[in-house]
């Protein structure tokens, strides 16, 4: 079974930084390229950031570029989302996922299995 299960959101002030982890279980990383989407209570799901399956490509968002960093360990079948300078407007449900073998590598909220989701919270 696929699972992929995320960690480390919370409450942070304006400003802050937070590091989202996000463990798969089920299949082989190494061979799927993966994503953070997010979804802010009552709004639509967008899509944050991507890595590409080997971790040589990485394309984010533009309300979130310059300021978040996307990782890979494959080796211990982790993901990982970095997030700096963080803004009230970041809340939301951060929520790892896993492409299809065969999409195209780019911007998508067309994923193939999404883990629940982990909170992240700004406020003053």
């Amino acid at each position: 079974e696929v699972r992929l299960v995320e960690s480390g959101g919370g409450l942070v002030h304006p400003g802050g930084s937070l590091r989202l982890s996000c463990a798969a279980s089920g299949f082989t990383l190494s061979s799927f390229a993966m994503g953070w989407v997010r979804q802010a209570s009552g709004k639509a799901l967008e899509w944050v950031s991507s890595i590409s399956k080997d971790g040589r490509d990485t394309i984010y968002a533009n309300f979130v570029k310059g300021r978040a960093k996307i990782s890979r360990d494959s080796a211990k079948s982790m993901l990982y989302l970095q997030m700096d300078s963080l803004k009230p407007e970041d809340t939301a449900v951060y929520s790892c996922a896993k492409y299809y073998r065969n999409a195209r590598f780019g911007p998508t909220t067309d994923f193939h299995v999404f883990g629940q989701g982990t909170q992240v919270t700004v406020t003053v």
